[in-house]
Formats: C-alpha cells, sequence, structure tokens
C-alpha cells in the first residue's frame, strides 16, 4: 500500500525578500491616429502623454516603449509600421502587456484583431483595452472581445459606405475628383478644380503630336527620355503602357469619365477596374483641355488603325515606327508587308527591302517571288514620286478641292446635340430612380446605346477633320515645292505617304490626300 506524507506548508528562509524584488511588468503602449489633421494631431500627442503618465501611475509596471502610428487606417495592418514593431518586440520577449484606448485604435477588423490577440495570447501577453476595460487574458475577454470587434468592424463598413455615397453625389453633380500627383499636365488650384501646368501640357502636347506623326510608343518614349524628361510618377523611364494612358485619357480633350475604378473591400481598399459594378458618370467640358477635341478623336482613330493592322496571311501585326516605310510598302503578290533587312554581297553589306514571306519562307509557307529592292533605289522612287505630284499640282490641286467636298459631307453636329439633349433629360431620370431605389436597368441601357452612337459620329467628324487636315497639308506641301525635292525625308514619308503596293516593274504610291501616282523600277 502507497504511504502518503503531508509536508506542512512553510515560508523558506528569503522567500519574502525575493518576491518584494520580483521583476515589475513591462508594459509598453499602442496609439493611432487615423488622419492627419490638426486636431487629430492633437489628440495624437495627447494620447502619448496620457500613457506615459497611466503606466508610471501603476506600481508593479514599468514603461517598455509606447508605439504610436499617425495619420494610417485601422483597417488593415500592412502600413502600421509601428504596430507592427509591437508585434515583432512581444514575439521577442520584450514586451509583457500592452495597453490601448480601444478596440477601435487597435484594429477595426475582426480577422487582424482577433489573430494579434491571440498570437499574444500564446505568449501569455495581454492586451488591456482601457475603454472597454477588457483584459484579454480574462476568461471572459475573447467572447467580449470578439463582440466589441465585431461592431468596431461595423462602424468601419458604415464610414466607408458614407464616403462612397459622398463621393457618388460628387459625381452626380458633374465634380471633378483627380489626384494630381501622378497627371501629367494638370494642378489643381485653391477650390480643388483641374487647372492647366503649362510645362507638363507641353510634354503632353508632344506626345500627341509625335503618335499622329507616326512614331511608336518606343520611339516617343526614347526621345522623352533621352530629353530628360520624367513622367509624372517621377520615373526617368516611359513604358509604353504609360503613353498609352495618355494618349486615352479623355480628361486631355476637357472631359471627364468619372469612377473608373471602384472599391470592392472597404478591409483592404482593393481597387479594381469598374466593369459594370456600379455606375459611371461621364462630364463633358469639365475643365480647360490641353489637346483640342478632333486632335484626340484623330488620336484614337490612329489606335485603332495600328491595333488592326495584319499581314498578308492575316496574322496581327506588331506596328513599328522605327522607319517611315515599315508601315506602308506591301507587296502585290501576297498582300504581306515589307521589311528592312541587310544583305551581305562580296563581303559588302548592303541595307534592302524585301517581303517577310520570302525573309522567313518556313513560318509563312509562302512560295512568294516578290523582288527585293535596294533602300537607295527605294528612296529615289519615293524622291521621284513627289516631284511628280509637284509637276502636276496645277491640275490636281481643283480636282482634289472637289472631291475633298464630296467626300466631307454634312457634319454630324445637329445630330450630336440632339443626342446631347436626350442624354441630358435620361440622366436627370436616372439620378431620380437611383434616388428612389427604383430599376435603372432598361435607361442606362438606352443611355448607354445613345453614348456609343455619339462616339461613332464624334470618330466620324474626326476622320472628316483628319481627312481636311491631310488635304492642306498636302496643298501647302505642293505650294511651298518650285524646283522638286532632292532628298529622300522621313518625316515627309509620315506626313503624306498611306500606302507603297510593290510590283515587279513598279511602286504604286497612295498619297493620304486621296492622289495616287506610279514610279517604274
Amino acid at each position: 500500500m502507497a504511504t502518503v506524507t503531508l509536508i506542512p506548508a512553510h515560508r523558506m528562509a528569503g522567500a519574502r525578500k525575493k518576491a518584494e524584488e520580483a521583476p515589475k511588468l513591462r508594459v509598453a503602449a499602442y496609439c493611432r491616429v487615423s488622419t492627419e489633421n490638426d486636431e487629430q494631431a492633437t489628440s495624437y500627442e495627447a494620447q502619448i502623454e496620457h500613457y506615459t503618465d497611466f503606466i508610471g501611475k501603476h506600481p508593479g509596471w514599468k514603461l517598455a516603449g509606447i508605439y504610436a502610428d499617425d495619420g494610417i487606417s485601422g483597417t488593415n495592418t500592412k502600413k502600421r509600421e509601428e504596430f507592427n514593431r509591437l508585434i515583432d518586440d512581444c514575439m521577442a520577449g520584450r514586451v509583457d502587456m500592452v495597453v490601448t484606448k480601444s478596440i477601435s485604435r487597435f484594429a477595426r477588423n475582426t480577422l487582424d484583431c482577433l489573430k494579434y490577440i491571440r498570437q499574444l495570447k500564446d505568449k501569455n501577453i495581454a492586451v488591456f483595452f482601457e475603454k472597454e476595460s477588457i483584459n484579454t487574458l480574462d476568461a471572459k475577454g475573447e467572447v467580449l472581445l470578439t463582440i466589441m470587434a465585431s461592431l468596431a468592424q461595423q462602424e468601419s463598413q458604415s464610414i466607408s459606405q458614407n464616403v462612397r455615397l459622398g463621393l457618388q453625389y460628387r459625381y452626380q453633380q458633374g465634380k471633378v475628383q483627380v489626384c494630381t500627383n501622378r497627371f501629367l499636365g494638370y494642378d489643381k488650384d485653391e477650390d480643388g478644380n483641374l487647372v492647366i501646368n503649362p510645362e507638363e501640357a507641353k510634354v503632353v502636347k508632344r506626345i500627341f503630336r509625335e503618335y499622329l506623326e507616326g512614331r511608336s510608343y518606343y520611339a516617343i518614349g526614347k526621345g522623352l527620355t533621352a530629353d530628360g524628361i520624367k513622367t509624372a510618377a517621377g520615373s526617368d523611364y516611359w513604358l509604353a503602357s504609360t503613353l498609352r494612358k495618355i494618349l486615352m485619357n479623355e480628361k486631355y480633350m476637357g472631359d471627364a469619365l468619372l469612377q473608373k475604378t471602384v472599391t470592392t473591400d472597404f478591409l483592404t481598399k482593393k481597387r479594381v477596374v469598374n466593369k459594370g459594378i456600379v455606375p459611371q458618370y461621364y462630364v463633358e467640358n469639365s475643365h480647360e483641355a490641353i489637346i483640342p477635341r478632333e486632335l484626340f478623336m484623330q488620336v484614337q482613330e490612329e489606335m485603332i488603325r495600328r491595333a488592326r493592322l495584319e499581314t498578308g496571311t492575316g496574322k496581327r501585326r506588331v506596328y513599328s515606327g522605327k522607319y517611315a516605310l515599315s508601315h506602308l510598302m506591301y507587296c502585290a503578290h501576297c498582300g504581306d508587308i515589307y521589311r528592312r533587312t541587310h544583305w551581305q554581297i562580296r563581303g559588302e553589306k548592303h541595307v534592302v527591302w524585301r517581303c517577310i514571306s520570302r525573309i522567313d519562307k518556313r513560318k509563312n509557307n509562302i512560295d512568294c517571288p516578290s523582288r527585293t529592292i535596294y533602300e537607295k533605289d527605294l528612296h529615289a522612287a519615293v524622291v521621284t514620286a513627289f516631284n511628280q505630284l509637284i509637276k502636276r499640282k496645277d491640275e490636281l490641286i481643283p480636282g482634289m478641292k472637289i472631291a475633298l467636298e464630296r467626300a466631307l459631307g454634312q457634319s454630324n453636329g445637329p445630330r450630336v446635340a440632339e443626342i446631347d439633349e436626350q442624354l441630358e433629360a435620361m440622366q436627370r431620370e436616372l439620378v431620380k430612380k437611383a434616388n428612389a431605389n427604383q430599376g435603372v436597368e432598361a435607361l442606362a441601357d438606352e443611355i448607354e446605346v445613345l453614348r456609343v452612337e455619339k462616339q461613332g459620329l464624334l470618330l466620324e467628324d474626326a476622320d472628316r477633320t483628319g481627312m481636311k487636315k491631310r488635304f492642306d497639308e498636302f496643298e501647302a506641301f505642293l505650294d511651298e515645292q518650285t524646283m522638286g525635292i532632292t532628298d529622300y525625308d522621313e518625316v515627309m514619308v509620315r506626313q503624306l505617304i498611306k500606302k507603297i503596293t510593290v510590283f515587279d516593274d513598279r511602286l504604286v504610291f497612295e498619297f493620304k490626300a486621296g492622289i495616287e501616282t506610279e514610279v517604274q523600277i
């Protein structure tokens, strides 16, 4: 049978002294101010002062540090540097307890809040919420904490919804809200309105001009970088995507499409492209334009044209603006494009132009009999084509004017004005229905149909304007020439020639003004 001996409790010598000398609890305070205005900054300083006194008044505590995030939202912890440093110090054993004002100061996201509370609890580190009087190491602490954190998350969601409704009301009033920190060409005045930045506007105009002159994104970006011109974000390098966004941004012609992106999660602040998630608002003439509307529409037309470029075999072709002739020359046999390449003949290098079906026969699987043209002969043929037109200018110009008047026809202006009136009335009706929580889908579809029609009409007018501009440029070129030209000019080729078809014995030149001429080779 087992023997049990009772050992009576008695205090060992020196135990009282050791208890009195027990180490103090290392307590850290966490403070956070949500915004960065002057009043909140005062609150920020007050919190630091408060917790310095609060911890100092407890005899068993000693200050382990005050961790304070200033001007940072509590809905997630990714950008809260001081909060993250506090957690790291707790995990490293440098803090025994954390004190903070309230759950909403610690986190408005229930998942984040509970995650860190449990992480600290595993290390036997308490978090004390002063306002709610909750100690997370108490038995009922986590139950109360879950309830309170959920309420805090609902409060954050409510604030987010109120902000969204406020923005939507501004959009309905046509008030443009744009961050100009990364927006080339514009600044904001004291009232928040967009105003042109003259120096940056020069860069915007240059980008639009060079694009219409035939340069590729790469060529435009290379030139801007070479001239030491930085992007709106301060980068030395211009990406094709950056230039494309500039050329497509309707704000440069004085309009504004509002709510292009939308926040889909108020916790993560994730924004996505608004593809029918919430309504958008299009405001015409909302601010001063940098690019005339006609010129902007011509650029959109040119972007569509380049996107639809194909080879003779039906494959999509990437636009190249390195050489003016790269996107102009087509083979009469297979319809494919000509490409600049090099030949080595008896150790001597020659620049030639060949149909790409012949350059890569295995890839294209076409036995094209097209001819090869030396670049010097091609340039000479271009000069000859221009001179042929210069000699005939007295007979060409009158006929071209008559053809131009027929082609231009009537402007779409009256129909566009009519659509604008309809859109204005329908927009007012849409806002009324939306505010009354009535169905708006059918009306929204009608508005979209009218907007698409209007866009098409504007593109047609832009095409007419472009046609008139090309004729004026061609007429001005002919008027300036009295003796003919002697040298090949890339700029002139980009500006005036639309297409060159390569036959075995001749080149057929089609000019943008609608004139054709042939040169024997």
